[in-house]
Order: C-alpha cells, then structure tokens, then sequence
C-alpha cells in the first residue's frame, strides 16, 4: 500500500495548463508538521478572489490521481477561484484522525492567510469526493465546535463516505462493484482508524453526530449503483432537518468514481453542475 503511495506523483500535465499558474507550498498540518498544498490560479483572476479547498479521495490510504487534478483544474478555471489541493497524510502510517486535522489544518491557514494569497477569506469553500467527503464534513464540523474564525461557505460532497457503521441498504446491496464497495470499506476500517476511542464519533461517521446545525450549505452528489450512495442520501436528510439548505443529486447508471472517466457526456453533465453551484454561491460571473 506504502509502495502504491510513493508511486502516485503530481501528474505533469498540471503544471503545463497555459490558463493556470501553479505553486507548491509546504504549511503546518497536524500538530506542525509540514503538509504540501498545491495553490492553482486561473490567469487573469480579480483578486481577492474565491477559494475552493479541494480534498482528493482515496479511501484515506491512496494520493489523489490525475482525475482529482483534472477535477481541480476544471474547478479553478471554470468556476474563476482559486484552489488549494491539499495533499494531507495517509493511512496506515498516518492513520485516523490526523487526515482530518491536516485538511483542517489547511482550511484554518487558508483563512489566516488569506491576504497573502490574495483570496478573500469570506468566500473559501471545502470540496471532496468519497474519503475527501467525509474530510470535507470534519472540516466543516471542526470549524464550528472549534468557534474557528473561518466560516465555510459551502461544503460541495461527490459520493461521500459518511456512515461508519457501513450497515445500510446500499451497503447490503453493492458489495463486489469495482472501483469501490462494502467489502473495501470493511476491510478499510480498522488500517485507517485501529483506535476509535481516539476520535469523536462524528468526526470518523458523521451522519452519526449529535447536531448538524451550523453547518455550511451543501451540494451532495450520489452514484446510483455505489455502497456509498445511503450515505450522502442520509446526510442530506440530516442537513435539511437542521435547517441547512442542501442541493441532492443522484448520478443515474453510475458507480463510485465514475467521473474518473473525465471526458464521458455524463462525466461531464455532472460536473458542470458542481461547477455552477460553485459559482453560485461565490457568485462569480467573471468571463472565463
């Protein structure tokens, strides 16, 4: 799994856009130590402008692949923000719950920051898909029972990973479908959480949490045929119950990671959706 890891490098065609200019940073994450944050800027972006963290999914154990990066680029240049890819530690070396300090680690230095990278701290937005998801959750979470002087504007979640107890109806139903499944899920649990006495309930499930208010709005995406389609069903419930305006989509005939296939119609329609919520909510109208 280590050696996988090592294996899985920033694709070069990131770095070869002519519409964006991308820099690598190293920021403090979990209790100091250093995590790397790739800072994408579409070219001629007004500043201060939007900020989008994007969190890659993964399982908690795998880097993100060059899909996360084409999902990132499409983000910044489409949507006109920027966006801070954040490239946080991974099970089973570091296991839960030091992927979800790093990405909240990552939101709090983008906010404290913010001048310096010239993004306005009252428009930052946290993303991610499937183990992403459930960072893009915590960090919100976190941000809010911390009282953290940064406010997420959204939280925009791609079949997200959010039911720790992997015991629901699409988990009984998709347990062998390729890219993921319950089974991957079971035998994930305890490489990347051995302790869970160590981390708080809603912090390793968080449709599991005590309250959801005073959470950010959020655009929740599902696969149709996907162990994990229950869970972003469920929190999308949980949200709207608390009062939280929440955008449901259910990406019909697909399965976990279909967008992967970057350039398929259906690929595409869905992401095109993501982008004009994000753009919706930065409200950012800026020709492309």
């Amino acid at each position: 799994m280590q050696l996988a890891q090592k294996g899985m490098k920033t694709p070069k065609f990131l770095w070869k856009d002519p519409k964006l200019d991308v820099q690598s940073r190293r920021i403090p994450g979990y209790r100091g130590d250093e995590i790397e944050l790739l800072i994408l800027t579409p070219k001629g972006l007004t500043e201060p402008a939007p900020c989008l963290l994007h969190i890659h999914g993964g399982g908690f154990v795998f880097e993100g692949s060059g899909s996360h990066f084409r999902l990132a680029m499409a983000y910044a240049k489409e949507a006109r923000c920027k966006v801070l890819f954040i490239r946080y530690r991974l099970a089973p070396k570091y296991p839960f719950p030091i992927p979800q300090e790093d990405c909240y680690a990552a939101l709090c230095w983008a906010y404290e920051h913010a001048d310096e990278l010239a993004i306005d701290r009252n428009r930052i937005g946290v993303t991610g898909d499937s183990a992403g998801g459930t960072l893009t959750v915590t960090s919100c979470m976190m941000a809010r029972d911390r009282e953290a002087a940064v406010k997420p504007l959204f939280q925009l979640l791609v079949y997200p990973w959010l039911d720790g107890r992997n015991n629901s109806e699409s988990c009984h139903r998709y347990t062998d479908n390729p890219m993921w499944n319950s089974t991957l899920s079971k035998k994930a649990g305890p490489i990347i959480n051995p302790d869970p006495s160590a981390v708080p309930l809603a912090y390793r499930s968080p449709v599991e949490a005590d309250c959801f208010a005073g959470l950010p709005p959020a655009y929740i995406e599902v696969a149709e045929f996907d162990c994990l389609h229950d869970d972003g069903a469920l929190y999308a419930e949980l949200l709207k119950g608390a009062g939280i305006e929440v955008e449901f989509h259910e990406a019909k005939g697909t399965m976990h990671g279909f967008d992967t296939v970057f350039n398929a119609p259906t690929s595409q329609r869905m992401i095109a959706g993501r982008i004009a919520f994000i753009k919706r909510l930065f409200q950012t109208e800026e020709p492309c």
